[in-house]
């Protein structure tokens, strides 16, 4: 069995505000151990349940614009008998499932932009975007990855994350779909938590439980063709980017859309960063 665990850090149990999360702030360097020893926990859990290759894919941006992007699993404190990817562009690593991967593991997920009492939801940017659709369904980040992942036929099977994460990602992917909750939202910037002990027990025991009952899997997430992605912006200066790319286009002041014959396509058209 081969397992890829798609990897954020606003969903991890004791974390509640921004200053958890942007690098080089005082309480980045808190978030990022409480990240990292999630991560380490579903990656235990994959090997136990019979894993023959363990890909983490670090999704936190962390600071793009100071360097620090997709850096902030702390590389000398993870579990092995995985590899990580660290450092690559978000939601463009793909060779895990060109190459044939089983199943895709949500860890430290976040609701998407605009959910109420969603701990620190957003879609891909606070700043930069408005809400996200495939088709005409409403996506947050998980969505759009189990999208990608749909396009090999590789199913979304567990997430970890506040207790709307769990339920958004269930209501898009299927109700089968292992659920963690590990805090619930009490506003944007505040949660009730699990102690992080506790949550990584339970993301060890839950993850384990949904790749080890493959008959219970969902579906791989698809849309049928052709589909289209598109976005709300936050802000008309931000369409600015988007003009004059192929398949890409720039459908009003604040709207961009891609369109494709499948996810991927329309993905690999709207998102990319040289």
């Amino acid at each position: 069995m081969r397992v890829m665990i798609w990897a954020d850090i606003e969903g991890v149990a004791g974390i509640s505000r921004w200053e958890q999360v942007h690098g080089r702030l005082p309480l980045y360097e808190e978030g990022r151990r409480l990240y990292t020893q999630e991560v380490n926990a579903a990656v235990r859990a994959c090997r136990a349940a019979g894993a023959t290759e363990v890909v983490v894919v670090d999704g936190h941006g962390g600071g793009y614009e100071q360097g620090l992007g997709f850096l902030s699993l702390i590389a000398d404190q993870l579990e092995r008998g995985a590899e990580y990817v660290l450092g690559y562009t978000w939601a463009r690593h793909i060779q895990p499932f060109e190459q044939g991967c089983d199943a895709v593991l949500f860890v430290g997920a976040h609701a998407m932009a605009g959910t109420p009492d969603g701990v620190l939801s957003h879609t891909v940017s606070s700043e930069s975007w408005y809400n996200a659709a495939i088709n005409g369904t409403a996506v947050g980040e998980s969505g759009i990855v189990a999208a990608i992942a749909g396009c090999w036929g590789t199913p979304a099977v567990f997430v970890a994350g506040d207790e709307l994460t769990c339920r958004e990602v269930q209501a898009l992917v299927g109700s089968s779909v292992v659920a963690a909750p590990v805090k619930k939202g009490l506003g944007r910037f505040g949660a009730r938590h699990l102690a992080p002990a506790e949550a990584r027990v339970l993301i060890e025991q839950k993850a384990h439980e949904a790749l080890t009952n493959r008959a219970n899997w969902p579906k791989p997430l698809s849309f049928a063709p052709p589909v289209t992605f598109q976005v709300e912006l936050a802000s008309p200066d931000r369409a600015a980017a988007f003009h004059g790319r192929t398949n890409v286009e720039v459908a009003g002041p604040r709207t961009v859309r891609a369109t494709g014959q499948n996810f991927w396509q329309a993905w690999d058209a709207f998102w990319y960063r040289s």
